[in-house]
């Protein structure tokens, strides 16, 4: 981990403020101010576009394809990637004093303070500059992407003359409002310039036109031949003789707006701006598809967006919420954290989850297992409509993952490690091929979601088709061995700093879930399954591969190996590892990393989280404290696994410092990358060390179970749910636990093993006082950072 940096914004409940402006910064709050809807994103730019780090514009799987170059090819190595693609920027609002133009750099910054609003959903900003030639104006603007509207953005913007100066008339503002295509990026491939190059003007023109006081653009990327629409249109009020003219060209459009403004005077220009793609729809479609979405907000009016997003997100916090008390930072750590996993998924609509979400160009634009893991463990409990949609995608890119199982010899579908719109675009091969646990991720989102709502009909639609896809992959993958075990043999798990090995106990076990739970539902549905070629025969081999899927144990140590003689490996010279030669991929040959006991993320942990089933309560203690000694956390998706598994192995306040540590890794910068966007699992997995965690929580068939406890350092914590169709909130205090049922009818749960009956009336239960537990220790020099 990097070390922390001076703090950047004040710590406040609800809002992120940046009380000054931090040029070196300016990367990371340009992505943690970045506002999306799972549709669009804009990153937290500048309204005047410069100084930037990294400008952005991002529309869900809007991508370009560009080449994967290998030194050495290989038998299904994927020649192409995918790469999302900086769309029109219409963020765009350069304002002119008195002929000088508004820039930071310049004159004099007396003000400088922007708010993300995680209530409102808006990104506020009020400025005081003097210019160089002694002009001094007050400039305030708010922007949303609105979650109501899904092709829209707006922004307000407001310029006062605060001086005199030597004109009795006033000072003479001048605003240009843009639409900028192809505008120029900081490379990102210095090593390569032949992808740069590929990336370079990716948007052909294909319309521009202007009306009064708006454009639209239409372009069309080069390779993957998807169709973009762009257009802006602007109310203005003011005083009097303002002047307002349009133009565009094939990659500019822009909206002048010309006024003489008298001190104590305002300017507002209320910018609306509408986004679409497609792959399919002609150019006029895309052309009148971005127009009418432009009248209805227009229709709409700036007020009535701004209440509508509140409208929402009100409902959203009603039940997401999660309340902590005892540490004000990590508090306003986690709001954000919920409000960017809501931004990245809640209208993408069939479309895939990025790892950035939609705030920067980090891995590409690609979705992971993130997806599946992280995400989802969120969405479908406090948003559960975008869990589904999110699945669905999957359901749409089944045809590319049979065809890609088909090029690797298996049956089935053989998910994408990484992808925009399902093909394969991981040029590294042992995660790009081997890597197949991926697909029973995707099972295990399906089972999770169906517990959690009990949407038996989304269960047949979507969930039917993936659970016999990845059962068939893992039935054609695996084979039993001479004494009845059923092998998976050279995959590639979780953890990075392993691959292409044998019986990967996480894969295994995940694997087995599936194979399980594909069985239970094509019997569920027999004559839908039936349609998909399933007959008795097949789901009786799923079933007996399961009851005999091998899951290796060290006897010698009382531990689960990671994967199939794991624990014989050399242990890595942590004492001997500098500081600065984290992470170690950075630094040291993956043959060195893959033949030693060193773990970059929780690999066998995440199994014991995900399948507590499989392991005793000595297991999950033995096996933590031997895994915890040798992970050093190089992935920002270790800490909040790390953190569940310290609260149910009774580590809570090593638990509590993982949470943290999760929690701000984008506020903190800690990982020293966020610059090109935030981490959207590790956020999303702030949410589940809490209530996996600390609330103990497990869902499953039979209903919602809770075994609560509390780390020393805090004295409240509060979080709620959907559950099948009901809200509940749980909240944990020092030897307590209260259960509410906020709406829905009358349930049943379990406390600590103990059946309760949750009705009108919330119920208090003690929480019984945990053991002492002996402490572990962490690898030299990679001990989470402690709090309180």
């Amino acid at each position: 981990m990097k070390p922390e940096h001076a703090p950047t914004f004040t710590v406040e409940p609800w809002v992120i403020r940046e009380p000054r402006l931090d040029l070196p910064k300016m990367g990371q709050t340009e992505s943690i101010f970045a506002l999306s809807n799972g549709h669009i994103g804009l990153r937290g730019n500048l309204d005047e576009g410069e100084p930037h780090k990294l400008p952005g514009t991002y529309l869900n799987s809007c991508y370009e394809v560009r080449p994967l170059p290998y030194a050495e090819g290989g038998y299904g190595y994927p020649e192409s990637g995918q790469t999302i693609i900086n769309v029109t920027n219409g963020k765009l609002i350069r304002l002119l004093v008195d002929d000088e133009p508004f820039d930071l750099r310049y004159g004099t910054l007396r003000k400088h303070e922007r708010v993300l609003d995680m209530q409102a959903g808006t990104l506020h900003r009020e400025v005081e500059w003097e210019s160089p030639a002694g002009r001094t104006v007050r400039l305030r603007s708010t922007r949303l992407v609105s979650l109501t509207q899904r092709a829209i953005a707006a922004i307000s913007y407001e310029v006062e003359v605060l001086d005199p100066g030597d004109d009795p008339a006033g000072a003479l503002l001048v605003i240009q409002s843009e639409l900028v295509a192809n505008e120029q990026l900081p490379g990102r491939n210095e090593g390569d310039p032949r992808l740069d190059k590929s990336l370079d003007n990716v948007l052909e023109p294909e319309m521009s036109r202007s009306s009064d006081a708006g454009a639209t653009l239409v372009h069309r990327t080069h390779k993957s031949a998807l169709r973009v629409g762009a257009a802006m249109d602007h109310e203005v009020e003011g005083p009097d003789g303002i002047q307002v003219t349009s133009d565009a060209n094939e990659d500019l459009a822009r909206t002048t707006i010309i006024a003489r403004v008298k001190p104590g005077e305002t300017l507002r220009v209320t910018k609306y701006l509408s986004y679409g793609w497609s792959s399919r729809r002609s150019l006029p479609a895309v052309y009148d598809q971005v127009r009418a979405a432009l009248a209805a907000a227009r229709y709409t009016g700036w007020d009535g967006l701004v209440s509508e997003q509140r409208g929402y997100l009100d409902e959203f916090w009603s039940t997401a919420d999660v309340e902590i008390d005892g540490d004000a930072e990590l508090q306003q750590a986690v709001r954000l954290a919920t409000f960017h996993v809501l931004q990245a998924g809640a209208r993408a609509e069939r479309r895939c989850i990025g790892a950035k979400g939609l705030t920067g160009d980090g891995y590409d634009g690609h979705t992971f297992w993130d997806t599946e893991t992280f995400c989802l463990q969120l969405l479908s409990f406090v948003a559960p409509d975008a869990a589904a949609d999110a699945l669905r995608w999957r359901k749409t890119i089944l045809p590319q993952a049979f065809e890609r199982a088909a090029q690797l010899g298996l049956k089935g579908a053989a998910f994408p490690w990484r992808t925009i719109r399902g093909h394969e675009c991981s040029g590294y091969w042992p995660a790009g091929t081997a890597a197949f646990h991926i697909n029973a991720d995707i099972a295990d989102a399906v089972r999770r979601h169906v517990n959690a709502t009990g949407d038996t009909k989304f269960e047949l639609e979507v969930g039917l088709d993936l659970l016999v896809a990845t059962a068939r992959l893992w039935r054609s993958l695996g084979h039993h061995d001479p004494e009845g075990n059923f092998r998976i043999d050279g995959v590639t798990g979780p953890d990075e700093y392993s691959a292409v090995a044998d019986n990967n106990v996480y894969t295994n076990l995940m694997a087995q879930q599936n194979l399980r739970y594909a069985a239970e539902v094509a019997a569920k549905h027999p004559r839908s399954a039936s349609r998909l070629g399933v007959d008795t025969e097949e789901v009786a081999s799923w079933r007996d591969a399961a009851t005999s899927m091998y899951i290796p144990f060290d006897e010698r140590l009382g531990v689960h190996p990671q994967s199939e003689g794991f624990t014989s490996h050399k242990l890595w010279d942590f004492e001997g590892t500098a500081a600065e030669h984290y992470p170690l991929l950075l630094n040291f040959p993956y043959f060195d990393l893959y033949r030693k006991q060193v773990i970059k993320q929780a690999d066998l942990v995440l199994a014991m989280q995900i399948r507590p089933d499989a392991f005793t309560e000595e297991q999950r203690r033995r096996n933590f404290a031997y895994y915890e000694s040798i992970t050093v956390r190089d992935s920002s998706l270790s800490a909040c696994t790390q953190s569940v598994m310290a609260a149910r192995t009774g580590h809570l306040d090593l638990a509590y410092n993982y949470l943290g540590e999760a929690a701000l890794v984008d506020l903190h910068d800690l990982a020293g990358n966020s610059d090109h966007g935030i981490h959207i699992a590790s956020m999303a997995g702030t949410w589940t060390a809490i209530t996996l965690g600390f609330g103990g929580m497990r869902c499953e068939a039979d209903g919602l179970s809770f075994a609560p406890a509390l780390p020393s350092s805090l004295s409240r914590i509060s979080f709620g749910l959907h559950w099948q169709g009901r809200r509940i909130r749980v909240t944990i205090t020092p030897g307590e636990t209260e259960y509410r049922l906020v709406s829905g009818s009358p349930m049943r749960l379990r406390h600590h093993d103990e059946p309760v009956a949750l009705a009108e009336d919330p119920v208090s239960l003690p929480i019984p006082v945990h053991d002492y537990v002996e402490p572990v220790e962490q690898p030299y020099g990679r001990a989470p950072r402690q709090r309180g």
